[in-house]
């Protein structure tokens, strides 16, 4: 298959690289890095980037920010932020993403556990993953073509607990390895309409 893989770069990114490289042609997608670049939150980036990658069985959605803070002093303009990336980017580059899918094809997105176990300063990130939840089983079942989207929902990764372990106390990490075998299963399997929880 051929794979697109955006947030390749990340943590999760390369993990996925490394699981499904070896049995597939990926094309890594970043801000800044990678194969091609894009911008998530800039629909004619979205635009541009189906424009140069052609013929695309799967695309894989490892990246998303959100902001992080105290519920009394968020504002509208930071709960934007994962507005407009984490979800409505993997939404974009979904819609836009749908004529150009190979037929059968697949996309998987990422959301994160916060919506289903939270934690102090993650309201943003839990409204976030859930819309994004929500978007994936609803939109399983109007994909045409015989199209895919599952989501991939895992807990805190094992090799970014240097930066945010503080904020995950007593939550179990797990390697990005086993994180990435979820989105194998997403994109090797058959199943649409799911949350692969990780953790």
């Amino acid at each position: 298959m051929k794979i697109l893989i955006i947030g390749a770069t990340g943590t999760i990114g390369q993990a996925i690289v490394k699981e499904l490289g070896s049995r597939h042609d990926i094309i890594t997608a970043g801000h800044s890095r990678g194969d091609v670049q894009v911008d998530i939150t800039d629909r004619h980036s979205i635009k541009a980037l189906y424009e140069k990658v052609k013929a695309i069985d799967a695309v894989i959605l490892a990246t998303g920010k959100v902001h992080f803070g105290a519920l009394t002093e968020m504002t509208a303009e930071e709960y934007a932020i994962g507005l407009n990336d984490k979800l409505m980017g993997q939404i974009n580059v979904v819609l836009a993403g749908i004529p150009q899918l190979n037929e059968g094809g697949s996309f998987t997105l990422t959301s994160g556990i916060l919506n289903r176990d939270p934690i102090q300063y993650g309201s943003s990130a839990a409204m976030v993953n859930g819309a994004l939840e929500g978007f994936v089983k609803s939109a399983a079942i109007e994909m045409p073509r015989g199209l895919r989207i599952n989501g991939v929902s895992p807990t805190v990764i094992r090799e970014a607990m240097e930066n945010y372990g503080p904020y995950f106390r007593g939550f179990m990490p797990v390697s990005a390895a086993e994180a990435a075998l979820a989105y194998s299963k997403s994109v090797e399997g058959l199943q649409t309409g799911q949350v692969y929880c990780v953790g």
